[in-house]
């Protein structure tokens, strides 16, 4: 994590207090810009989340350790919450999010890391979800429908038109947002962080970091057909666009519009999927 300028939005004295926690807040880069570190703990507003924050912290402090991956140590207060007044704090790790340079870091540990919830059984807020990301990562998987910014149209159309159904027999607990929640330091295990639970295939997880390759990040060659070998590989990136490109428009706020140069990157990803999954060398 990176430390950026000073912001306002700082846990109050009393939540510090209840965590038994002592330090000047300082705040961190990535993410949303909203986490701080205090007393070398890493404090999150959470924004109504607190079942999931709750959720996840028993989950993490449950996690067997492992050779390809580890998370941070969840905090609690000194009567048991993991939620104090909206705040939640977790152990600070040092290292640098990738994914450039660390594409195999950061596949590797979600490999890991989702092998390691195999078992787990499929939380109930999943289903109460409404914000952006629900909306898409449902579109994506053909459960709901949404109308997108009028900019974005073209290519969600056209990825809707290459669309095929695929079994979700393999369905578990995974990490949605793995590009830059992977955290890298040299000589130790790298660490997932900000988990995004979602209950889909691992593979689409995989799927999500290549498109984010494919859409802000300059992806190495081979890691586009990194899931060749799995038939459905290309309707997983396919649905990985669909997903990111649905959660843009949600965001896009009461211009109705897309942020500068996104349509074009999508309509560039969506052509690159394309002859993926029709085959044209062009």
């Amino acid at each position: 994590m990176t430390v950026q300028q000073p912001s306002s939005d700082v846990p109050p004295r009393a939540v510090l207090d209840a965590f038994g926690v002592r330090g000047d807040p300082v705040p961190l880069a990535g993410g949303q810009g909203r986490s701080v570190l205090v007393g070398g703990w890493v404090f999150k507003p959470l924004d109504g989340a607190e079942e999931e924050a709750d959720w996840a912290a028993s989950l993490f402090e449950e996690l067997a350790p492992s050779r390809g991956f580890r998370v941070p140590r969840p905090l609690r207060a000194a009567d048991g919450r993991c939620v104090v007044d909206g705040w939640s704090a977790g152990e600070f790790v040092a290292g640098e999010s990738g994914p450039a340079g660390r594409w195999a870091d950061v596949l590797g540990a979600g490999r890991a890391f989702h092998a390691a919830l195999r078992r787990q059984p499929r939380p109930g807020f999943l289903d109460r979800r409404t914000d952006a990301w629900a909306v898409a990562d449902r579109v994506a998987w053909d459960e709901q429908s949404a109308e997108v910014v009028e900019d974005l149209a073209p290519t969600f159309q056209s990825l809707l038109d290459l669309k095929r159904a695929v079994p979700q027999d393999a369905a578990q607990l995974v990490h949605g947002d793995l590009t830059g929640n992977v955290l890298v330091a040299a000589g130790d295990v790298p660490t997932v962080i900000d988990f995004s639970p979602y209950w889909r295939p691992p593979l689409f997880a995989e799927a999500v970091v290549v498109a984010d390759g494919l859409l802000w990040f300059d992806l190495p060659p081979g890691l586009l057909t990194r899931g060749s070998d799995h038939p459905h590989w290309p309707q997983m990136l396919l649905r990985a666009l669909v997903f990111r490109l649905v959660a843009h428009s949600e965001n896009a706020g009461p211009a109705g519009r897309a942020q500068p140069g996104e349509p074009e990157r999508y309509a560039r990803a969506a052509e690159v999927v394309a002859r993926l999954l029709t085959g044209r060398q062009d």
